[in-house]
């Protein structure tokens, strides 16, 4: 029995440099950034070490009917909103309800209304507190919004890898299509957490970057002297079909994901394997579904954090498969723009990938003063041209746990 080709007809997104997806893609080829300083009280009154973040462009709950989003909590807002531009972009496709799957995913999920809820708790009782609080919090409150929303009855599962969560669901999505369980799947992920605790939280591990006075630059992978990462929120969306119910709807085609592979590290639980063993099995899982070799990689969509250790790290993993190649090959690194999305970036950087390889440029990566020998990713702060012929790109993304997850995509 032959295997079906996956391909990518849709795309949506909600990102701290654009409503949309190709407002996002504009902005990241402009060389945008997404961060700047919070403007709300709490962040004086907790006396927060930072005090900057990569918030969404466009806040979720404007684009949303009131009533639809007061049932939902912001990552959930995000994943809708992003879903249903991505919906549209495939030209609403007719299909089956028991043939359409979701595989979604988030890092942390219902953060706010869980806090929230505790706050009210504490401060005027137990009946004070929203019936709707747990469909709310729970991780996979996201993904069951999209299958009542859009009527998808062949399944809707959850991933929650951290960092990760998002590019596991575009692998697992793969899966699910070549196993003949959905004709059509929404795959991706979303976050919201900008929030006291998780910014108290990552300070304290020195995770953040720290550059309040200039919170645009403050996001620099490969850069020599980054200094951590910067967080993000949003959501990210792909369409998936099988080629054989594309071509027959008459869909138009972005891309066709090739690959994908998922490994753990079992190494540490905040920090990634120094020796990359792991991350490098998952491109290699990748390559081998994709029946491609490492020489036919055109372009690469790292990880790339901005953070001391993780970026080295990244490099030390592709050189393993490249070898002295991963040099030569552009890399984008483009959490420099948006920040880090946690379970949400893995989609949105999937989506930059796709968008890589049908215009045939690799996407910026700002705000590098002087890059790090100990990174020497071919990186660029304009877009680099890919060049004619065939494309196949990969997108990376590594998760606290040691969940490693990439995702490969071929041009039309």
């Amino acid at each position: 029995m032959s295997i079906p080709r996956i391909v990518v007809t849709g795309i949506g997104a909600s990102s701290p440099i654009g409503g949309t997806a190709p407002e996002s893609w504009a902005a990241l080829l402009g060389g945008a950034s997404g961060a700047r300083t919070l403007e709300y009280d709490w962040v004086e009154q907790y006396n927060l070490p930072v005090t900057f973040a990569a918030q969404a462009a466009v806040r979720p709950d404007t684009v949303l009917e009131r009533p639809i989003a007061k049932r939902l909590d912001p990552s959930s807002q995000f994943a809708l909103v992003a879903a249903m531009e991505a919906w549209a972009d495939a030209g609403s496709p007719e299909v089956d309800p028991e043939r359409l799957g979701v595989d979604f995913a988030t890092g942390i999920g219902g953060l706010w209304t869980l806090l929230d809820a505790w706050d009210t708790l504490r401060e005027k009782g137990p009946r004070r507190v929203l019936p709707m609080t747990v469909p709310m919090l729970m991780p996979n409150a996201a993904a069951g919004n999209l299958s009542l929303h859009f009527g998808a009855r062949a399944y809707a599962r959850t991933v929650a890898s951290a960092c990760a969560s998002s590019t596991e669901s575009i692998v697992n999505a793969i899966e699910h299509l070549r196993d003949g369980l959905a004709d059509v799947v929404i795959a991706g992920g979303t976050e919201s957490v900008i929030h006291p605790v998780t910014i108290a939280s990552f300070s304290s591990m020195q995770a953040l970057s720290k550059r309040n006075d200039s919170p645009e630059t403050a996001s620099r992978p490969g850069s020599i002297d980054r200094d951590g990462f910067v967080m993000g929120e949003g959501a990210g969306v792909l369409i998936l079909e099988t080629e054989e119910h594309a071509k027959a709807r008459g869909a138009k085609i972005y891309a066709v994901v090739v690959g994908g592979g998922v490994t753990a590290d079992s190494y540490h639980i905040t920090a990634n394997d120094p020796e990359g063993t792991g991350a490098a099995r998952a491109v290699n899982m990748a390559l081998a579904m994709a029946d491609a070799s490492p020489d036919d990689v055109t372009h690469v969509n790292a990880h790339a954090t901005s953070t001391p250790v993780g970026d080295p790290n990244e490099y030390v993993a592709l050189k393993s498969v490249f070898g002295d190649r991963i040099e030569e090959i552009p890399v984008s690194a483009t959490k420099a723009s948006t920040g880090h999305l946690l379970g949400g970036t893995g989609a949105l950087e999937a989506i930059f990938t796709i968008l890589a390889i049908r215009d045939r440029v690799a996407p910026p990566t700002i705000n590098i003063t002087e890059q790090d020998p100990a990174v020497p990713f071919r990186l660029s702060g304009a877009p680099t041209p890919l060049g004619d012929g065939p494309q196949l790109a990969i997108s990376n993304s590594f998760g606290f746990g040691g969940h490693n997850a990439v995702a490969a995509f071929a041009s039309v």
